[in-house]
């Protein structure tokens, strides 16, 4: 499996091994461009893995902070009292870059950049550039993306 994510496009492609396209899903880049500087707000280029796997069997719409499970259940009143708070929904797939001094490693790394790809309300918009760096997708697709990827998939982001 491989996953090609087009900013673009804002549109994540889920290839085989043998190149076969397996699903299509919309999502959201970050609202500040692309880069892979820390602190950027941007969503970083190129190679990468899904370094990890976080909230198998989670119910949907579970808010995530530091990659755990609050206990919370993102509802349009819990959005009304956090109006701030940047959503982290359902399931996370932690990715890692694969090029040193462009994605990895020193003020680039997208790993301790903590980029994911996750879900998202329901309510907030996806196919256009929102995020604060991370590929937000819908919930439903999150999960069956979750169920579908191993852990060191490889992610080639690319405007």
């Amino acid at each position: 499996m491989h996953i090609n994510i087009s900013i673009l496009q804002q549109k994540l492609t889920l290839l085989d091994d043998t190149g076969k396209v397996k699903a299509k899903y919309a999502i959201s880049s970050a609202a500040n461009g692309v880069g892979c500087e820390k602190n950027s707000g941007c969503t970083p280029l190129g190679a990468h893995i899904i370094r990890a796997k976080i909230g198998d069997k989670q119910p949907l719409n579970t808010v995530f902070v530091g990659r755990r499970p609050t206990g919370e259940i993102c509802t349009p009143e819990l959005m009304a009292e956090f109006p701030n708070r940047d959503w982290i929904l359902t399931r996370i797939l932690w990715l890692s870059g694969n090029e040193p001094g462009k994605n990895r490693l020193g003020n680039v790394d997208t790993m301790q950049r903590y980029i994911y790809i996750h879900g998202t309300p329901d309510s907030v918009a996806v196919g256009q550039p929102e995020s604060h760096g991370c590929i937000r997708m819908r919930n439903a697709d999150i999960v069956e993306l979750f169920n579908l990827v191993p852990a060191g998939t490889s992610v080639m982001i690319a405007d």
